[in-house]
């Protein structure tokens, strides 16, 4: 094999590749969300009901109660994160899967080997939509990729990148 590059080219319906570089200290990239939830979205694809994005909490506490109809996996950044329904912690490092019908109650653990950490960056990539929960499971809301979309645009144009910059996620 020689370190000649290829020049077969992209089939004619084939979408481009996407690079992006991610400034976590660009605080306009992270959309507010709630209970000091914040994320910044890599890629939307509208085909196949997808979205990968960066999920950062600050401050420990519950985030939020839902149940998944497709699966999700997730890389953990920095900081700690669980499951009130689940033993386990995931520290940097973890990678989890969570499989279609999973409901759960996602909450910010401090590292214990960190006493100043009371945070989590995740690497998430939704596969398919989620439902909010009260605590009886009862489904109050949810969010596709649609929804994230329109949330992460309004943000973007109020913060002042435009409607163009989320756009460029979009495949």
């Amino acid at each position: 094999m020689t370190k000649t590059p290829m020049s077969i080219p992209l089939p004619e319906y084939a979408v481009q590749e996407m690079v992006a570089n991610v400034d976590f200290d660009d605080e306009r990239l992270w959309v507010p969300r709630d209970n000091n939830v914040e994320s910044i979205p890599l890629l939307f694809c509208v085909t196949q009901g997808s979205w990968v994005n960066i999920t950062r909490a600050r401050g420990d506490g519950i985030i939020s109660r839902h149940r998944h109809s497709s699966p999700v996996t997730g890389y953990t950044l920095a900081g700690a994160w669980g499951y009130l329904e689940h033993a386990w912690t995931a520290t940097v490092g973890t990678f989890i899967f969570e499989p279609p019908g999973e409901t759960h109650t996602l909450i910010v653990k401090p590292d214990p080997s960190d006493a100043s950490s009371d945070h989590m960056m995740v690497l998430f990539h939704n596969f398919g939509p989620l439902m909010h929960v009260d605590d009886a499971g009862e489904v109050i809301g949810y969010v596709d990729v649609f929804t994230r979309i329109e949330s992460c645009k309004s943000h973007y144009i109020k913060c002042g990148l435009g409607s163009d910059f989320i756009e460029r996620l979009i495949r």
